[in-house]
């Protein structure tokens, strides 16, 4: 079946989320750790985490899916900011200890003109401060689209961070079809050899969910503009042949398109209705 959900704000608690997205027909989610664009956090509720793990597993989601902040980076020139990237992402993973399941996405960060090879380096030195030998919760790469000083624009970097980490091997991947399209990977086209050249880099086993997403603009852009499901660059009879891809159709695929609740049940209802089964 398709595993399919949106992204859900976590303001009303985890639980709330959980219902909200099986009462739009998904059964996944993906939500914000904390403020995307600060780093405010509520308080932590165990028993709201506690009431969500059991209504996942009561009605048979797919695996939720965390996302840092978009303030998270890894690799900047500034050593506070680096200190923060990494105080986050340490606590994030303490508190989804308690979702069994769950899984954390970020954006490996941007070098901001120290080059590809530094902000690697530093990427991979944060990880392996923070996956620390207890830690459950799978952490994915997400792939970038190339604006800027983006580390993760090709599958090529992020081997690079994988082979540089010394927890490399516990690493995944989160592929987002907007990012990947605007990096200049032709998906509408050439399907198969985007995911042969994936494979070949990084290793489809290790490819964990998909960000499905249209693109406001052309392939090789490297904008990062989503846009809603048929109405981009990508096109809805893209979208069709991704989920229904053998390689990616049994994985989890997130919406990040710029809808409200009632587009996402829209688009979620679409995606079903042109699901293989």
């Amino acid at each position: 079946m398709l595993h399919i959900g949106c992204h859900l704000s976590c303001a009303s608690g985890y639980l709330a989320m959980g219902r909200q997205a099986a009462a739009i027909g998904a059964d996944t989610f993906q939500f914000f750790t904390r403020n995307p664009r600060g780093g405010s956090v509520k308080a932590f509720d165990a028993q709201d985490a506690a009431a969500l793990t059991a209504f996942l597993n009561e009605h048979g989601f797919a695996p939720v899916l965390a996302h840092a902040p978009y303030t998270l980076n890894a690799c900047a020139a500034d050593a506070s900011i680096r200190e923060f990237a990494e105080r986050t992402m340490r606590e994030d993973l303490e508190r989804l200890a308690h979702i069994p399941g769950a899984m954390l996405n970020f954006h490996p960060g941007s070098h901001v003109k120290q080059g590809a090879e530094t902000g690697i380096r530093l990427i991979a030195q944060m990880l392996d401060t923070v996956l620390t030998p207890d830690i459950q919760t799978p952490v994915l790469l997400e792939t970038m689209a190339g604006k800027g000083s983006e580390v993760g624009r090709s599958f090529e970097e992020l081997r690079a961070v994988m082979d540089t980490a010394a927890c490399g091997g516990r690493l995944g991947v989160c592929l987002d079809t907007c990012h990947v399209f605007d990096a200049g990977y032709d998906i509408v086209n050439a399907l198969d050899d985007v995911l042969g050249e994936f494979d070949r880099v990084i290793g489809l086993e290790r490819l964990r969910a998909i960000h499905i997403n249209d693109s406001k603009n052309p392939s090789g852009s490297r904008k990062d503009r989503h846009e809603k499901i048929g109405q981009g660059h990508i096109g809805l009879d893209a979208m069709v042949r991704i989920i229904n891809h053998p390689a990616l159709r049994n994985l989890p695929f997130y919406l990040e398109t710029p809808n409200e609740i009632d587009g996402y049940a829209q688009e979620i209802a679409l995606l079903r209705s042109r699901y293989t089964e």
